[in-house]
């Protein structure tokens, strides 16, 4: 052990005794003075052991009780023995005497494994526990279950807590869904049905007003979805590269108000700052897009983000800009709350009916998983005597200063059309039970009274619950969407985005109202919204092929370099790619060369090969052969996307009688495309493989070549902006890429200036760049993964004339541990003097 506590002195510069000092237990009172928060909230009791213990997440029904998710079975000992003890549990809390604290408990369900995950359905909850989904219900009211009946066995996904599905939140069209998962789940006539959607995020998730679901991974606190579910994984044949899993704020940096020394990797330098807190995120979770109204207005529609290795909350705000979000930090310098009680763990976030914020606070010295804990970590919490006590737990009410107490209305007591009323409430936790209730209720006398609140454009957010609920209850009627439709509704343009959305089931070719609603639709194709013209593209894409055309090549024409508008339009034409691209190349607008242009057209030469139709791609070599990509921009653009697809293929892609005529020509022979392997691309009897005719690339492995495509549809989408297609930088944006030094040379480096980001002048082969002749800041790109980062660091080493080895994921994820808390942009004189410390991953 002494020898342990040498190495950490030596590597973290701080004194053995602060390392030694125990962090005791404090009483909830005791607690409650160590908070500091904005002077404009206050924080308040609600519950504490031992009326709960070990919570994780919190969840109000319609009756304005708390149910509470206890995972007791976590981390009982340093090794985290006997954690599949069946020593969980489901609780109900209500306050009988009204003073805001918690005084009676039920307890719902018992003997649970590692419960995980709670959502509140009509007579019971969905519950998650022992990697399992179940639905249980509470047949005669007295808040304990009588029937537990499973839904999925496999819902969890993983064994480790860390790791495994979580969520269950019901979204605003009804389904709910999860983080750290790929599924959803929808109750239909009394059976849950499961559905695959887009994976998101690690714990926690949250909706905004209009049903964006928002989640967040330990190393990038807020990603939020752009297009609506399961839009951009319609079409197998192509891989979308915006709109999903966006990464909103490359903001990490956070403000401790006490030491955080028992945090995972407090050993590596720079981690903690001088005075040993922690300086950016290592476990932001349960980002809380909160929609109450019991704080202060400029808190509305921020997302609160959970740190819980810092013992602080953060606070980000969210502006909607059409199609995209952007955030802001109006908490400078400092948390909208923190603690100086080291056991403070915020783990989860939510809101009640009365419009507070929640804070579920697992309370515990250790909060790090036994299968990812350091001997560092491990070592630290021993002597400073963390491990112990367990089975603590509080949940904190952050308000509003000198709000006081409001009383809960029972939702459950309200008539039919009380509840509808509810729908227009400033709280979103009354518009989302009211949904729920109605839904499950299914009272047809409602239904009119829905209706009249949809077409009432006096409150637009009444009118999109109204929707949804009709959905939920199966009475929608399409003319009802027509109506909407024809109304103007520009002041509030999500009305027309929702409406587009439920007109797609009215879609097919046996509706009474296809062409009706295909003209409807049509009149807002020149919309001067762009998230208005987004969701026309996505939802035109289950109308017909030919309207779906229609709509894409007018919306297309002015949006076409906006990424998501791109990856909208693919997403539309699955299995129709190889006839659009034919009409795109018959029309006059489509004549002149764009890299926009050129970049969707390789796109859509890429998901037809990914279909792996023959006919079509020997339809696409003719094209080729009539019009030679040395000399035709759209040509090239389609044989670059052939040769994209062909990255994912051992053999050749294509084998045809003879070779392709383009391939004959002098002018090819001359030209630089024989850089993007055409052998990998074509074969014909006879052909001969000529070594001289390939890209001299470093010997790309076929993962690599895989890496390699994924990252040339990244750059395209994330990186040409700046950089351009060619790598030869775009003025007053991005300095070049190709033949650049600090591309092909350390990898580490190239890394590093995608995780942190690179400001000020910068020299590539002997030429200064400067603002204004570029961006005086290359902003970080750490909110995209470790493997996406590896992509295109791949692409831009081994595409044009660079020529360099392939980045591996583990290389990028060793830099992103070993650089962890520097939260400013590299210098490039600074870079250049950096040496990463030893691998992080291999400490022992």
């Amino acid at each position: 052990m002494i020898k342990v506590w040498i190495v950490f002195f030596t590597i973290t510069g701080c004194n053995t005794q602060e390392k030694n000092e125990p962090s005791p237990a404090l009483s909830p009172q005791e607690a409650l003075k160590k908070f500091e928060f904005n002077e404009d909230l206050t924080v308040q009791l609600v519950a504490a052991e031992p009326l709960i213990e070990d919570p994780v997440f919190t969840s109000f029904d319609e009756e304005g009780r708390l149910w509470v998710v206890e995972m007791r079975g976590f981390m009982n000992t340093i090794d985290g023995h006997n954690e599949q003890a069946p020593n969980g549990r489901i609780s109900i809390l209500e306050d009988k005497n009204g003073d805001g604290e918690m005084d009676k408990k039920t307890i719902y369900l018992d003997s649970l494994i590692l419960p995980r995950a709670l959502a509140i359905v009509s007579n019971g909850a969905l519950v998650a526990e022992n990697m399992a989904l179940w639905w249980t219900q509470d047949l005669d009211g007295d808040l304990v279950a009588d029937t537990k009946v499973l839904v999925d066995p496999d819902y969890a996904g993983s064994n480790l807590p860390e790791h495994a599905g979580n969520g269950l939140l019901r979204g605003i069209d009804n389904w709910y869904y999860n983080a750290k998962s790929r599924f959803r789940y929808k109750l239909k006539d009394q059976r849950w049905i499961k559905d695959s959607t887009e994976f998101r995020g690690q714990w926690g998730i949250s909706q905004d007003n209009y049903g964006r679901l928002y989640y967040n991974y330990n190393w990038s606190p807020l990603h939020a979805d752009l297009v609506p579910p399961n839009y951009f994984n319609r079409n197998l044949n192509h891989s979308s590269t915006s709109g999903i899993d966006q990464g909103l704020t490359s903001d990490r940096e956070i403000f401790p108000v006490r030491e955080n020394l028992a945090i995972n990797r407090g050993y590596i330098p720079g981690t903690l700052d001088k005075r040993n807190r922690l300086k950016e995120f290592t476990s932001a979770c349960s980002p809380f897009y909160y929609r109450g109204d019991g704080l202060p207005s400029q808190y509305s529609e921020n997302v609160f983000i959970c740190e819980p290795s810092g013992n602080l909350i953060k606070r980000n705000g969210i502006k909607d800009n059409e199609i995209f979000i952007q955030t802001s930090s109006p908490d400078q310098g400092r948390s909208v709350i923190a603690s100086r009680d080291e056991r403070f763990r915020p783990v989860s976030l939510t809101s009640g009916p009365d419009g507070a914020l929640y804070i579920t606070d697992m309370y515990r010295g250790l909060i790090q998983h036994a299968a990812y804990i350091s001997s560092y970590l491990k070592a630290i919490t021993i002597n400073r005597k963390l491990e112990l006590p367990t089975h603590y737990g509080r949940i904190w009410r952050l308000t509003e200063k000198n709000q006081g107490n409001r009383s809960v209305q029972k939702l459950s007591e309200l008539k039919h059309h009380e509840l509808v009323q509810k729908l227009k409430h400033p709280n979103g936790w009354h518009r989302d039970m009211a949904q729920r209730l109605l839904v499950e209720k299914k009272d047809k006398n409602t239904v009119k009274i829905l209706e009249e609140l949809a077409l009432d454009n006096k409150y637009p957010l009444a009118q999109i619950h109204a929707l949804w609920t009709l959905e939920g209850m199966g009475k929608l009627d399409a003319k009802v969407i027509i109506s909407l439709l024809e109304i103007d509704n520009s002041k509030n343009p999500q009305v027309t985005i929702h409406a587009l959305r439920l007109a797609e089931q009215f879609s097919s070719e046996n509706s009474v109202y296809k062409e009706v609603l295909e003209n409807s639709l049509f009149k807002i194709v020149r919309s001067k919204n762009s998230a208005i013209s987004l969701q026309l593209v996505l939802s035109s894409g289950n109308f017909s092929p030919k309207f779906n055309f229609k709509v894409l090549l007018v919306v297309l024409e002015p949006m076409i370099d906006e990424p998501i508008f791109r990856d909208a339009a693919l997403s539309s034409l699955y299995d129709h790619e190889f006839s659009f691209l034919q009409l795109l190349l018959e029309q006059k607008t489509w004549q002149n060369e764009g890299s926009s242009r050129a970049i969707f057209i390789e796109m859509l030469a890429t998901a037809i090969c990914n279909k792996y139709e023959p006919s079509e791609m020997r339809k696409l070599v003719k094209i080729l052969d009539n019009s030679p990509p040395s000399q035709d921009w759209k040509s090239l653009a389609i044989f670059r996307g052939m040769t994209v697809a062909s990255s994912h293929h051992k053999s050749p892609l294509i084998r045809l009688p003879k070779a392709p005529l383009f391939t004959t020509t002098t002018e090819f022979e001359k030209s630089d495309l024989n850089i993007n392997q055409l052998n990998q691309l074509f074969d014909w009897p006879g052909k001969n493989n000529k070594v001289d005719s390939l890209k001299a690339s470093f010997n790309l492995s076929n993962s690599e070549k895989i890496s390699f495509a994924k990252g040339r549809q990244l750059y395209v989408s994330t990186c040409a902006g700046c950089h351009g297609e060619d790598g030869e930088g775009v003025n007053r944006m991005g300095p070049p890429l190709n033949n650049s030094e600090w591309v092909t040379g350390s990898e580490k480096r190239l890394a590093m200036i995608l995780i942190h980001g690179l400001e000020g002048p910068l020299t590539v082969n002997g030429v200064q760049y400067q603002s204004p002749e570029i961006l005086p800041i290359m902003p970080s790109m750490a909110s995209l993964d470790n493997g996406r980062i590896a992509n295109i660091l791949t692409y831009i080493r081994n595409e044009w004339n660079n020529n360099a080895p392939a980045v591996k994921s583990g290389t990028v994820a060793e830099l992103r541990l070993s650089t962890q808390g520097r939260v400013l942009p590299w210098k490039p004189e600074d870079l250049l003097k950096y040496e990463p410390p030893v691998n992080p991953l291999n400490k022992p």
